[in-house]
């Protein structure tokens, strides 16, 4: 499978993912439509247009999921599609209709678009780790045979429960359309990803990643038992999967495992003008680490490039150069 003015559709293209994975596509010589809210929304949109080989091999296409037939144009006449667009609001006040409906009817519709265009030869789709682990009781490792216990989810309604039941409806209605319809489909399942990032705001994964820094206490949670993938290696893994003839299924997406206890460490040792936390509410030493076991991934020839110290070095620094962590001076204390 060749890169050579081939055309792809990446959606959300301006978020946290999809604005790397547009980056690194046209590296690869790939034509890409990247599709967007609002193509005229400068702020927003600025970091694409800025990419090298943007002026020649990338036009932006305004694209809503939950607008129907509004990826259709965008799609038409692509070979690949890449999927990454998914609403991330945690403190909507109507999670079934801003959040669930837009996720699940929005897959649906792209799936659809690809149907409709018939040049499409692969679909990948940007799935969770919270369609895989999401229930009461935690198991050692996870793979792609795992589900969350939805029933769980919503009883539970822990922070960002809305986006775990709308991104495990979604893959599932997914994989019965592209069932039913014979679609080339593939989903990748990152962990939670960190790393260095193009667009102007706080990705919402960083939220909760940078979160001992921050001390936004609400998402210590979601790392308590956390497993963790640099936003290149994710990236990577999504054009390796589109690219990779043999490649089916569900994928697992992760390279590092780290109780918050063993990341806020690494996090004040790196960076100790923070002042990180050296103790959490409900954690003690004794935590294990959850795996989630990306074998399959690795069997068909992926490879991990990054430490666990580089993904928040990069994501940490980012922040840094575009104002959204303080820059801090440390002095140590005499002795």
């Amino acid at each position: 499978m060749g890169s050579e003015s081939e055309t792809v559709c990446v959606t959300g293209a301006a978020g946290f993912i999809g604005s790397w994975l547009v980056m690194r596509l046209l590296e690869r010589g790939y034509v890409v439509r990247a599709t967007v809210r609002d193509p005229n929304n400068e702020k927003k949109v600025k970091h694409l247009l800025e990419l090298p080989n943007a002026k020649t091999h990338l036009t932006l296409w305004k694209a809503d999921l939950a607008e129907e037939g509004s990826f259709d144009g965008a799609i038409q006449g692509c070979t690949g599609v890449f999927h990454v667009a998914t609403p991330m609001d945690f403190e909507s006040k109507d999670p079934e209709n801003e959040v669930i409906k837009p996720t699940i009817n929005g897959v649906l519709d792209i799936m659809k678009a690809c149907t409709k265009s018939n040049t499409v030869r692969r679909l990948v789709f940007t799935s969770s780790a919270g369609t895989v682990n999401v229930e009461e009781t935690q198991k050692p490792v996870y793979d792609e045979r795992n589900w969350s216990d939805l029933e769980f989810v919503r009883t539970k309604k822990m922070t960002g429960w809305m986006y775990f039941v709308s991104k495990t409806l979604a893959e599932q209605a997914a994989w019965k359309f592209a069932k039913e319809n014979n679609i080339d489909f593939i989903t990748i399942i990152p962990t939670l990803v960190i790393g260095p990032f193009l667009m102007p705001s706080m990705p919402p994964s960083l939220i909760t990643g940078l979160s001992p820094i921050t001390r936004t206490e609400s998402h210590y949670r979601i790392i308590k038992q956390g497993q963790f993938v640099h936003l290149d290696d994710l990236c990577m893994a999504h054009v390796f999967l589109f690219e990779h003839p043999k490649a089916e299924g569900r994928y697992i997406c992760s390279s590092h495992s780290a109780t918050i206890l063993e990341l806020a460490k690494l996090l004040r040792e790196k960076y100790p003008e923070y002042n990180v936390p050296t103790e959490f509410e409900g954690v003690d030493e004794n935590l294990p680490n959850i795996e989630f076991c990306s074998k399959k991934l690795t069997d068909l020839g992926f490879e991990f490039k990054n430490s666990l110290e580089q993904m928040f070095e990069g994501a940490v620094e980012t922040c840094r150069e575009k104002g959204l962590l303080p820059v801090l001076n440390f002095e140590k204390t005499p002795n």
